[in-house]
């Protein structure tokens, strides 16, 4: 039957998940900093075996054999050493004073032998202890065993256990996602940190980047997801976890996880370019000449793609088929449109594609996203344009209407300004029953509605009242000439009569 302190190492392991070997290591590395915390020479390299089952240890002092070597020396060598290290620490703090480059520095050790006597014993000492001894041999000498540790031993030993777990279990971690790295896995969103999404993976959590979220998701807690496992790697907290749900590989991960023929080999994913929530072009191909490669990705009335766009939260995705010829693939990736030529430039890799009107819009897509995709997906650079029209001569069409839209405008508004003065100054030669010969003139030699209305007042010297009432209505009647000749028709009737009456008098 196993000893009590064994069962508890078991129960450790089960529930952390570690080796059995990596609990027994950090008890020892916790019984020698223990015994070396109450105990020890600074001098000892401090070993302990533990067995498990008696719940009985064992201290060693291990040290290699190494060649003698004598202590006065190896105190002037130690000294020369100081010396050159102070020297060159030195000469760094004045180039950075003087603000010079400080170049990289090797350090070489071409002054003697090195002797630690903490980890070293020389080969004198050793036969002394053990006859026979060899150069690089193990010296093992055996301790006496304390009958109990003080209070302080006790901690440091609590500690480093505690710290040597939590290590093997980072580990053992990274070492279990670093196997599903490039995959997809299924988390749960637990919280939200600002704009980062921390989701649960099991053991650990990983971590969701704005730039790794899907615009048009919203991650509450509790969801369950599927994410893709972008990069794993060991920092000083322990393992971190990117993942995303934005990445083009997990468009491919998907489609091989939900199309047989993709797994088997058959149908084989040549290219894939995404824009994360909003729509993404896949490249299939295939050898067998019995398989439709985007037959087979659609599946039985889109079975197979609908999944995969449930997957990506309604992204809409489409699929073209590969060629190795570049004007054949830019024609497949630039549908649903149709296109009537295309023009390569190898040294550009630039195409230039030609479109009926009618597909001019659907080639080029919602704010330029299926040909900016389709450029994506093929790896060359588009430019489309109307079939019979050249690129000048669109550009210099809208340019020709502009300028004559803004000739004819002023035209017209002269016209109708050079009219209006024109009813009202007949509309007063009737009234006034003056000669209708000299405003006739004047008003055939003025071009201008404005010179045309400064003169006619100057003709009207007989009637002094008419005058300030014209002037008055001339304003108005400049704005809406149709409405105000009446107007002004019926105001110099009224001021002729009083004219007459006076006359009379």
């Amino acid at each position: 039957m196993a000893s009590p302190i064994e069962q508890a190492i078991r129960q450790i392991c089960e529930e952390k998940g570690l080796a059995f070997e990596s609990v027994i290591d950090a008890i020892q590395s916790a019984l020698a900093a223990a015994y070396r915390k109450d105990f020890g020479d600074k001098n000892q390299n401090i070993e302990v075996e533990f067995d498990p089952a008696t719940a009985e240890s064992k201290v060693f002092d291990v040290k290699t054999v190494v060649e003698d070597v004598d202590l006065e020396e190896l105190e002037k060598l130690e000294e020369e050493r100081k010396e050159r290290a102070e020297a060159l620490a030195e000469q760094i703090k004045e180039a950075r004073a003087k603000g010079e480059q400080i170049p990289a520095i090797t350090i070489e050790d071409d002054m003697g032998p090195r002797f630690n006597p903490k980890t070293d014993i020389m080969i004198s000492q050793a036969q002394v202890l053990k006859m026979g001894s060899k150069i690089d041999d193990i010296i093992r000498t055996e301790l006496p065993e304390p009958d109990e540790f003080g209070r302080m031993a006790a901690m440091t030993a609590k500690q480093v256990i505690t710290q040597k777990l939590r290590e093997a279990e980072r580990e053992v971690v990274f070492s279990e996602f670093k196997e599903h790295e490039g995959q997809i896995l299924t988390g749960t969103v637990q919280r939200r940190e600002g704009r980062i999404v921390l989701v649960d993976m099991g053991r650990t959590t990983g971590v969701m980047r704005p730039e790794d979220q899907n615009p048009n998701e919203r991650y509450n807690p509790g969801d369950r997801i599927k994410v893709f496992v972008r990069e794993v790697g060991l920092t000083t907290k322990g393992p971190e976890i990117l993942l995303s749900r934005t990445s083009e590989e997990m468009v491919r991960k998907l489609f091989e996880f939900e199309i047989p023929e993709i797994q088997e080999g058959l149908v084989e994913l040549k290219e894939i370019a995404r824009e994360a929530g909003s729509r993404s072009k896949v490249a299939v191909s295939t050898s067998d000449d019995h398989i439709d490669p985007i037959g087979a990705c659609i599946g039985q009335r889109g079975s197979r793609i609908q999944t995969i766009i449930g997957e990506l939260g309604g992204e809409k995705v489409d699929i073209v088929e590969w060629s190795d010829d570049a004007e054949t693939f830019i024609i497949n990736a630039l549908s649903p449109a149709k296109i009537t030529s295309v023009e390569l430039k190898e040294e550009e890799r630039a195409a230039f594609v030609k479109v009926e009107e009618d597909q001019l819009s659907l080639a080029i897509g919602k704010g330029g996203q299926n040909v900016r995709l389709a450029a994506r997906l093929t790896g060359w650079k588009i430019n489309i344009s109307e079939e019979g029209k050249e690129e000048g001569e669109e550009k210099a069409a809208p340019a020709e209407g502009e300028d004559a839209s803004a000739e004819e405008v002023p035209a017209a508004g002269e016209e109708v300004a050079a009219e209006a003065p024109a009813e009202e100054v007949s509309v007063e030669e009737v009234v006034e029953e003056a000669p209708a010969e000299a405003p006739a003139e004047e008003e055939a030699a003025k071009e201008t509605a404005e010179e045309v209305t400064e003169e006619t007042p100057a003709e009207e010297v007989a009637v002094e009242e008419t005058d300030e009432e014209v002037a008055a209505a001339e304003p108005e009647a400049e704005e809406t000439p149709v409405t105000e000749t009446t107007e002004t028709e019926e105001t110099p009737k009224e001021d002729s009569s009083e004219e007459t009456e006076e006359t009379e008098e």
